[in-house]
C-alpha cells in the first residue's frame, strides 16, 4: 500500500520538488528586477536632492515644491528664508524640504550672457 502511494505522488509531480525550486528561483528574479527598476532610481534621485539642499547658499535663485520662484536671503539649520519677485517685504520663511530646483548666480550669470 505505501509503495503505491508514493508512485502515485511521483507520478502527479514528475519533477519532484523542482517546481518549488524553480518558483523560488522566479522570485528571486522578480525582486531583483523590481529593485533595479523601482528602489534603486528612487535612492539615486534621493541622493540626488540631499546633496542638492546641502549645497543651498544664500544668494541663490530656488524653486519652490508649490510653482514660486525666489531668491535666498538667509538659512538657519532647516528653515530659508525666501525672497519672492522685486518686492523685498515679501520674504517668506520655509523648509529646506520644500526647493524643487536650485540655479545658481554663476550658473545664471552664463545662460544670460
Amino acid at each position: 500500500m505505501y509503495r503505491i502511494l508514493a508512485q502515485s505522488s511521483t507520478a502527479a509531480d514528475p519533477n519532484g520538488g523542482l517546481g518549488l525550486i524553480g518558483m523560488i528561483v522566479w522570485l528571486v528574479i522578480l525582486f531583483a528586477v523590481m529593485y533595479f527598476l523601482m528602489i534603486r532610481p528612487q535612492k539615486k534621485e534621493q541622493k540626488k536632492k540631499e546633496l542638492m539642499l546641502s549645497e543651498v547658499a544664500v544668494g541663490d535663485s530656488i524653486l519652490t515644491t508649490s510653482g514660486f520662484y525666489g531668491t535666498i536671503i538667509d538659512i538657519v539649520d532647516d528653515t530659508v528664508i525666501v525672497e519672492f519677485g522685486n518686492n523685498k517685504n515679501c520674504r517668506i520663511p520655509m523648509q529646506k524640504a520644500a526647493i524643487a530646483d536650485v540655479e545658481k548666480p554663476e550658473t545664471a550669470a552664463k545662460k544670460d550672457a
